[in-house]
């Protein structure tokens, strides 16, 4: 550790860090970067859509130095050149939140699944995270330290019925990937770990949450009885990319209501099947059975 100073605020201060967040246009990127400015760091806001990272810069807390970037993750040049000017900006890039990512396929029954969204999704979200974390990590190698958090999900630590496949493997492949380079670089002084969220109101989830057979099902199966809060996410955030974490490397932190703590999940009733069924166009919704 930095320093011997065993107060909460020194232990999680990040003052003079700077941290990138991708997919900060909306949802949980932009209260992270929120939560990164407000204890300190100078943030670049990375996203697709530049109009939306311009209402969040104007929103950090006052005095915050502060970046907008376009950056599609599946492209490595914006990668490269999102890197590259953050570096020219502040001198380097202290923290870097893997945030940015996409359900591609929708729900379709797996069966069904088009094998363009699956490879849509893979790309997103293993291929553009992995050159991300390269992207960064280079330089913080090169300058002998950080820490590097990826946004995974609990979808990626065991099998969910009826989640969409191409994102659940992605999930997965992006915690293998934490594991190995956290395992890797650690002698170097990089950190890389991940969150797992469980069900977080988002822009990624908040139509399925507003359906109330399905918000059901996901409160029954959570044992702290409720979907989570964004905040909650706020403290992990932190623990990673302080120095308050510093003896942290490859892990990834389930933030899920303790729902990876039960050892199965129920089917779905016939509310939510007939739901997730209608929700696909063209019958992808619906299971291939036996004689059909």
């Amino acid at each position: 550790m930095a320093s011997s100073d065993l107060r909460a605020g020194a232990l999680f201060d990040l003052t003079g860090k700077t941290a990138i967040v991708t997919g900060a246009s909306s949802g949980l990127g932009v209260m992270f970067a929120n939560a990164l400015a407000t204890n300190g760091a100078n943030v670049v806001l990375a996203a697709r859509r530049t109009d939306r990272l311009e209402e969040v810069q104007k929103a950090l807390p006052e005095g915050t130095r502060s970046l907008t970037v376009a950056c599609d993750i599946t492209a490595v040049d914006q990668i490269e050149a999102m890197c590259e000017v953050t570096t020219e900006e502040f001198g380097g890039i202290d923290v870097f939140v893997a945030n940015a990512g996409v359900v591609a396929e929708g729900l379709p029954a797996i069966e069904k699944t088009p094998p363009e969204l699956f490879a849509a999704g893979i790309d997103a979200n293993v291929n553009g995270t992995f050159n991300c974390l390269t992207s960064a990590g280079r330089r913080m190698l090169a300058a002998g330290g950080g820490s590097i958090i990826v946004i995974a999900s609990i979808a990626g630590m065991s099998g969910h019925r009826g989640y969409p496949a191409g994102y659940g493997a992605a999930k997965a492949a992006q915690i293998q990937l934490v594991q190995q380079l956290g395992s890797t670089w650690a002698d170097r002084g990089v950190r890389v770990n991940a969150i797992s969220p469980g069900w977080f109101p988002s822009e990624m989830t908040d139509d399925l949450i507003g359906i109330p057979a399905w918000q059901a099902r996901l409160t029954e199966q959570t044992p702290l009885g409720r979907l989570g809060e964004q905040e909650e996410l706020i403290g992990p955030l932190l623990l990673l990319a302080s120095d308050a974490g510093s003896y942290m490397t490859g892990v990834a932190i389930p933030v899920d209501g303790g729902w990876t703590s039960t050892s199965g999940s129920s089917p779905y009733s016939e509310e939510v099947a007939g739901i997730l069924t209608s929700i696909m166009p063209d019958g992808l919704g619906m299971p291939v059975l036996p004689g059909g």
